[in-house]
């Protein structure tokens, strides 16, 4: 039987590669979208099926249509990698953000990937268990603790994915549905590019260890080993994937 993810924010940058990622490893993958690709099922690597989703989560009254959209198309899935998100709309003194600001970064971030995951979970609980693995992915960020004061709203957000993925991991643990939480680093996409001379500033200072960006690619693969269940008999984890900048050093 096919195994059947759904990627979030998989338009582009980390989604598009962990879309690309678990493609590769056999998974037919329902690619979730704001931006307007068409809707279509499209072959993918070894022959496995894509399908692209345009849907703004923040709709929560869209989340059941589109889960039962996905199944109908490719069949029920077993994973779910939430990585939909967005950065703060403007760098700068915390004391000058703005409610809207506040409230658009948490909305997308977190309010948004905690109600899917909800009815995924749901779905994922009323069903025989699956024979292949099932899992739930967040990809949070290393701000969930290294501190951005030139963007709050977003340090927040992280802060609030890692305890999220906490609590589903102790939640489904027992139905043996796995969670897990990918914080990447200094990663090259669009959403870094605007700040990209600070980060080569960073990484020139010796402020990252392995002293480069990290590619969205290399995010792929680790969430790929985890839907494959390449760490099993784990659940509430995170794995920093940020070339060592999380690392305290004196």
């Amino acid at each position: 039987m096919a195994r059947v993810a759904i990627v979030t924010g998989a338009g582009r940058g980390i989604g598009r590669a962990i879309d690309d990622a678990l493609n590769a490893r056999g998974f037919d993958v329902a690619a979730v979208s704001l931006e307007d690709h068409p809707e279509t099922v499209m072959s993918g690597e070894s022959g496995r099926r894509r399908g692209y989703y345009c849907c703004d989560l923040t709709e929560l009254s869209s989340h059941e249509p589109l889960l039962t959209r996905i199944a109908a198309d490719l069949g029920e899935p077993t994973c779910l990698v939430n990585n939909a998100g967005v950065t703060s709309l403007s760098r700068g003194d915390m004391l000058d953000l703005t409610p809207e600001g506040y409230d658009r970064t948490l909305s997308i971030n977190l309010r948004a990937g905690f109600f899917l995951t909800q009815a995924f979970a749901r779905r994922l609980l009323a069903r025989p268990a699956p024979a292949a693995p099932a899992s739930i992915i967040f990809i949070g960020s290393a701000n969930a603790e290294i501190i951005g004061e030139n963007r709050p709203d977003y340090c927040i957000s992280k802060a609030g994915v890692a305890m999220m993925a906490k609590l589903y991991a102790a939640r489904l643990a027992a139905a043996g549905i796995a969670v897990y939480e990918i914080r990447p680093g200094v990663i090259r996409t669009d959403m870094t590019r605007p700040a990209q001379e600070r980060y080569d500033a960073l990484i020139a200072a010796g402020g990252i260890p392995m002293q480069r960006w990290g590619e969205a690619e290399e995010i792929g693969k680790v969430a790929a080993a985890l839907a494959e269940g390449a760490i099993p008999y784990a659940t509430g984890i995170h794995i920093d994937v940020g070339g060592g900048l999380h690392l305290h050093r004196v």
